[in-house]
């Protein structure tokens, strides 16, 4: 059963890691024995922000199967709201879990996007730390590729049949590019990952443990690359907190219903 957060138009699954991992093994399941495809989303308030500029985001993210709470600000927002999820789930974290997971259960799992070597590097590692894990198969396509939805990709994952499909190409690339091939990939599950290739291939380095938890990982990584991210840190802040602001408010004068939604089969 899912239980649902609904922040600025954006629904977001209150689940522990523990929980989202046993969702995604029963996704998997199901996938493999009826074909259905689970899109997941590991949400953030830049995709809070730009969902609402964007329809076609926004109806992706309303429909995922599963939607978790990335940034620290959604966390912070929902026990404003009055209803506190049971944590952060990210992207960075879940892929690791899963790969073990995986090779615990015999699942395989498809590594798609970041530069090029990247996802290579990532399977070296994951496959070093998890010896029994199945890589199906590795893809890093061009921008160009991506752009032109060149079947070569989408036909070469398919015959390739993992369970697991991470795709890393940012946001909302990377969900636009999953829910549109969601069919013809037949995969049971298909998560769009961002920047997570780069931490576990050490190309990018994450922040240490305390900081991710107090909430200032954004800060690391705004000392990392700059010039990359002001413009979306600044566009976030002031987004985000405009618009959840007027939800908070408009909540508190009884002008929006709660922001949970009824419960719902998985």
């Amino acid at each position: 059963m899912r239980e649902l957060l609904i922040i600025l138009g954006t629904p977001i699954d209150d689940v522990s890691m523990a929980e989202a991992l046993d969702r995604i093994e029963t996704f998997v399941e199901i996938g493999r024995k009826t074909g259905k495809g689970h899109q997941i989303a590991t949400i953030n308030a830049d995709f809070v922000v730009k969902s609402l500029h964007d329809a076609e985001l926004q109806r992706i993210l309303q429909e995922s199967d599963m939607a978790t709470a990335d940034g620290m600000p959604l966390v912070w927002s929902a026990r404003l709201l009055g209803v506190p999820l049971k944590g952060r789930v990210t992207g960075a974290d879940m892929v690791p879990a899963l790969a073990e997971r995986a090779a615990e259960r015999g699942y395989s799992i498809y590594l798609l996007g970041a530069a090029p070597g990247v996802a290579e590097q990532t399977a070296t590692i994951l496959r070093e730390r998890y010896p029994a894990l199945r890589i199906a198969g590795i893809a890093c396509p061009s921008a160009q590729a991506i752009a032109n939805d060149d079947q070569e990709i989408i036909e070469a994952c398919r015959a390739a049949k993992p369970d697991i499909l991470f795709v890393a190409l940012g946001n909302p690339k990377q969900e636009k590019w999953i829910h549109r091939h969601a069919e013809a990939l037949g995969v049971p599950v298909m998560m769009g990952v961002g920047g997570t290739f780069d931490f576990i291939a050490g190309v990018t380095r994450r922040a240490p443990a305390w900081m991710q938890k107090s909430g200032l990982e954004w800060l690391y990584r705004l000392v990392q690359e700059p010039r990359r991210l002001w413009k979306r840190y600044a566009t976030d802040l002031i987004g985000f907190g405009y618009f959840f602001i007027w939800q908070w408010w408009a909540m508190r004068r009884g002008w929006l219903a709660s922001p949970l939604l009824p419960t719902s089969e998985v």
